[in-house]
């Protein structure tokens, strides 16, 4: 049977995952590389965060593996050539966290509009400011995304749903894309100049 090892913190439903489809699983989060490099040759699959370090001393001690899988977008925290050359399969997930990242940005711009921070603050300190702190509505204002691709064209959905005006740079961005996402595309300069909320 298959043998993975999770070294980084995941969601529960991780390990049953891969359980449900008949691999062994173990779970050892927190190891030091010389911790890694002396089990890593019993698996055959690997699966890490960013906190984990691929390295070449881990690889080549990983006689039997056959997979990384990165829950995340990047993976600086992998060799990719001795993958490679290994033979070693890196795989990750760029869009495992893309909504949850776009959602914060839109709370945190909700934020930013209302004063929410400031508010509070002044709530915890027993004043009771309420005219202090009006914020404007997003509502008709326009926002500026720096970066329209996958995280960015769903700020500027979520942007749109608020009933505002979305403006994008992005040099990779089509115009034919920005039609099809509801987007202004625009240079950085009339982005900046424009925009009332700006998100990258």
């Amino acid at each position: 049977m298959p043998k993975v090892l999770i070294a980084d913190k995941m969601s529960p439903r991780a390990e049953e995952i891969f359980k449900e489809r008949g691999l062994e699983v173990d779970v050892n989060v927190g190891l030091e590389r010389d911790e890694l490099i002396k089990i890593i040759g019993d698996y055959d699959g690997l699966a890490v965060r960013s906190a984990t370090k691929v390295t070449p001393l881990v690889l080549e001690a990983a006689s039997n593996l056959k997979v990384i899988g990165r829950a995340g977008i990047g993976v600086d925290n992998i060799d990719l050539p001795t993958a490679t050359n290994n033979g070693v399969v890196v795989m990750n997930t760029p869009f495992g966290n893309s909504i949850t990242t776009a959602e914060h940005a839109i709370a945190m711009m909700f934020a930013l509009a209302r004063q929410i921070p400031e508010a509070d603050t002044s709530t915890q300190a027993s004043k009771w400011e309420k005219s202090k702190f009006m914020g404007v509505e997003l509502t008709g204002k326009i926002l500026g995304v720096i970066g329209c691709g996958n995280i960015g064209s769903i700020v500027a959905s979520r942007g749109i749903g608020l009933k505002m005006k979305v403006i994008a740079f992005d040099p990779f961005l089509t115009p034919e894309r920005a039609i099809d996402i509801g987007v202004e595309k625009v240079d950085l300069d009339e982005l900046l100049a424009r925009a009332d909320f700006i998100t990258m």
